[in-house]
């Protein structure tokens, strides 16, 4: 693999990784605030597959030689994050331990669209010509079929459900697109990322997505609406909102009080 190839392929890597980090830790705010304690189960372990996912890809990187998992994952600070916007948004006001005011209809929208965009890369990723990566794509896609159909349910009897419950889903589609505009983005090695044969390209990605997504928006007499958003950020290219740094000081609070401890 010549140099160029092995550079975008880290970026690409610090993407996958980056995105299910947080992805997973959003979806750990939730426990013991979902709607119901099936649901609380189910979310769960959702959310425990999907911080696996993001130590494979972690894993990956510190096979390439660039650092250990723990401080790849822990260690590295907001600028230098390569996760979509999308998924670094708090679920609402408050704190976890305080006055909590999270929104479900944001989360199912957020969580349903997400893992779709996260099914079509996988499914892509199977295809990689960087053997590792398609092994691990293999394996994350066994556990996103159920991933998906969870959510698919959830998202369709919100969407489909009474006025008022209707309503609420669209205002949070409306916040979930706002903040779309990177999640199929990869980044300053985007074209090499393509052409090295790591994943096809953002505009396949995107259609494959809406080839999945529009039949049950029309079902649910939804529309896809367009970005609301003037001033979109790139997580790709290392910009962040302010909701990322409280993340990450609250995700490495442990791990930073004692780099050295062997667990």
């Amino acid at each position: 693999m010549n140099e160029a190839c092995k550079n975008a392929l880290i970026d690409l890597l610090f993407q996958l990784a980056d995105d299910d980090f947080l992805y997973a830790f959003r979806g750990s705010e939730w426990l013991g605030l979902v709607p119901h304690i099936e649901e609380d189960v189910a979310s769960a372990s959702i959310t425990q597959d999907s911080m696996g996912h993001s130590s494979m890809y972690y894993s990956l990187l510190e096979e390439l030689g660039l650092g250990p998992v723990d401080v790849l994952s822990h260690a590295r600070k907001a600028e230098e994050r390569k996760n979509c916007v999308l998924v670094e948004k708090a679920n609402g006001s408050g704190h976890y331990m305080e006055e909590p005011h999270y929104d479900w209809a944001y989360a199912v929208c957020r969580n349903y669209l997400y893992t779709v965009a996260k099914k079509v890369k996988v499914a892509a990723l199977k295809k990689s010509a960087y053997q590792p990566l398609a092994h691990i794509a293999a394996k994350v896609e066994m556990e996103l079929y159920y991933h998906e159909a969870h959510w698919r349910t959830w998202f369709t009897q919100l969407a489909c459900s009474n006025q008022e419950a209707a309503e609420r889903m669209k205002k949070a589609l409306q916040r979930v697109m706002d903040d779309w505009h990177d999640v199929f983005s990869l980044g300053a090695h985007s074209e090499k990322i393509v052409s090295c044969g790591f994943l096809v390209s953002e505009k396949e990605l995107q259609a494959n997505w809406e080839a999945i997504v529009l039949p049950l928006f029309s079902k649910c007499r939804l529309h896809l609406p367009a970005s609301a958003n003037p001033h979109p950020l790139n997580g790709r290219l290392g910009e962040h909102s302010a909701d990322l740094n409280i993340a990450l000081a609250i995700l490495s609070e442990v791990y930073l009080a004692d780099q050295q401890a062997i667990w």
